[in-house]
């Protein structure tokens, strides 16, 4: 090679460096519905296999301490979208349940979310999948625009399940309208209450469809359907989307009741319709890989999967559990309690060339750290105020930090009563019990007390599957030397107790004032 040759390849290479250093990555955010810790193989779960998943985890960073902005679906999403804790929601009153049928948007427009924040550095944004944070102003309209919704929020696209696969509408939503939407023929509410897919006792609840009207809209609307074609729409989105910059949050339905996944799943695994909605999770997960990669985007998209809350222990959960399937692996409780089978989730991160391949963190993060993290990633300054409760976790993804990066985290369950703190090892739990749900096994509602002892927890204050009489009244747990929280230490160490209290009182006051803590996420 002369001088000339080598000269001209050696700039050529400078400048295809630059470009790459220079080019916005890629990210995609797959939201999973109820994916319990021990509904992953590469987290423990012998009954399924996610082989997809435990590639991601081979290629990138396993999280051991994640956990959901909540232990419930709606206040989950807020949290993961805003950054903010769900309990400063809605003026202060905090949200705590599953949205209403027509329940009207739960994120003021003026909010910074995900897709404002990369809308606001010029990428193509999108929500794919499962909404349920409720349309419009008001009682929501299904006959008009659904406006304000996920376009006013940041999101150039949206198609997917307005609500929850549980319940109605039994429609699709593309942008702001009903898919297959008939002036001639609108949404009543009243009966006769337009036909929907049903399924049998084994499949979960699936609450009866309430609203008439729209025959073309419902007919299009097949649960057994839905997860390949919110897969469908995402891969068709980045393929026309890949020239530019893109961020995807993809929500699935997957996994949550009723457990329905498309035919060929069926049978596949060895927990019943509950393992084979998580195959099928799994494959939605590695089409878009498959995706990425045909589009030569791989190396340059960070992507993570993660779940909205732990695994629920409904009649799926149940049968999965007779299975010899663990939701939640050995940690205590399920969705809607505090216990830490409500909120500590899968999350796995994969980024070529960032993320060290193959490795493990035990960083304590958190779903509202999203916000933090990827204004970092996409080199944007927050104020104290957009960055609500989000701590910037991006260097436990790409780094070895040796310091915590949040030692504190506040966590919500359905009941406000039970809104807990976490600090380093410790968890204080204001009150007895879970904070969650509390039917007995054979309900769709089980969970408390009497669903951990039909599993085989241990745990101090419960014996024959009720809190005893002389439980302490509050609970403290070392987490560090007891993660599956069998002895409640509150009554051993008192000066902790005192230290966790003040500390959750700085967070959330009496009454539920919305007083912010003096440093968020320490």
């Amino acid at each position: 090679m002369n001088n000339l040759t080598r000269s001209i390849t050696l700039t050529f290479l400078a400048a295809a460096s630059l470009c790459a250093a220079e080019q916005k990555p890629n990210v995609v955010l797959i939201f999973a519905d109820d994916l319990g810790y021990g509904d992953v193989s590469c987290y423990g779960a012998t009954k399924v296999q996610t082989p997809n998943i435990d590639k991601l985890a081979v290629e990138g960073r396993k999280f051991t301490d994640a956990h959901s902005a909540s232990s419930v679906c709606t206040p989950s999403r807020y949290g993961i979208l805003t950054g903010e804790y769900p309990f400063r929601a809605n003026g202060g009153k905090g949200l705590w349940g599953p949205c209403g049928h027509f329940q009207e948007l739960l994120i003021e427009t003026n909010k910074l979310t995900l897709g404002q924040l990369f809308k606001n550095q010029g990428y193509a944004t999108a929500a794919i999948g499962k909404w349920h944070l409720g349309f419009g102003k008001g009682k929501t309209d299904w006959n008009k625009p659904l406006r304000p919704g996920p376009q006013d929020l940041g999101f150039d696209y949206y198609f997917g399940v307005p609500k929850v696969n549980s319940g109605y509408p039994y429609v699709y939503v593309e942008n702001d309208m009903v898919v297959a939407y008939d002036a001639n023929d609108p949404i009543t509410f009243k009966a006769p209450f337009s036909k929907t897919t049903t399924y049998p006792h084994e499949a979960g609840k699936k609450t009866e469809n309430k609203v008439g009207g729209a025959k073309a809209a419902h007919a299009l609307y097949d649960d057994e359907k839905t997860g390949k074609l919110l897969t469908e729409k995402a891969v068709t989105w980045i393929g026309e989307n890949k020239e530019n910059p893109f961020f995807l949050y993809f929500p699935t339905t997957n996994i949550h009741h009723p457990f329905t996944p498309a035919p060929e799943f069926k049978g596949s695994s060895q927990a019943g319709l509950y393992g084979d909605f998580i195959h099928e999770f799994d494959w939605m997960v590695g089409q878009l890989v498959k995706c990425l990669e045909d589009n030569g985007l791989a190396e340059n998209t960070l992507i993570i999967v993660t779940s909205d809350n732990g695994g629920m222990f409904n009649h799926g959960g149940q049968d999965a559990y007779d299975d010899g399937h663990r939701i939640n692996a050995d940690l205590l409780g399920f969705k809607f309690g505090v216990w830490e089978g409500g909120h500590r989730v899968p999350f796995i991160a994969k980024w070529p060339n960032h993320i060290p391949a193959d490795t493990v963190s035990n960083q304590l993060i958190s779903g509202v750290d999203m916000l933090a993290t990827f204004a970092a990633v996409t080199d944007q300054k927050l104020d104290a105020t957009q960055l609500a409760d989000s701590v910037n976790v991006l260097p436990a993804l790409t780094g070895e930090p040796t310091e915590a990066l949040r030692e504190t985290l506040v966590l919500s369950p359905n009941k406000p009563t039970h809104v807990s703190i976490r600090k380093g090892k410790w968890i204080y739990i204001p009150a007895q019990g879970s904070g969650g749900f509390k039917g007995k096994p054979g309900d769709h509602a089980a969970g408390g007390a009497p669903a951990v002892s039909h599993v085989g927890s241990v745990n101090s204050d419960i014996e024959n599957g009720k809190i005893k009489k002389d439980a302490p009244p509050a609970q403290l747990y070392d987490l560090e030397s007891d993660l599956s929280q069998t002895k409640n230490l509150y009554n051993e160490y008192p000066e902790v107790v005192e230290q966790m209290k003040a500390l959750l009182a700085e967070y959330r006051p009496a009454k539920n004032s919305v007083k912010r803590g003096k440093k968020q996420g320490k």
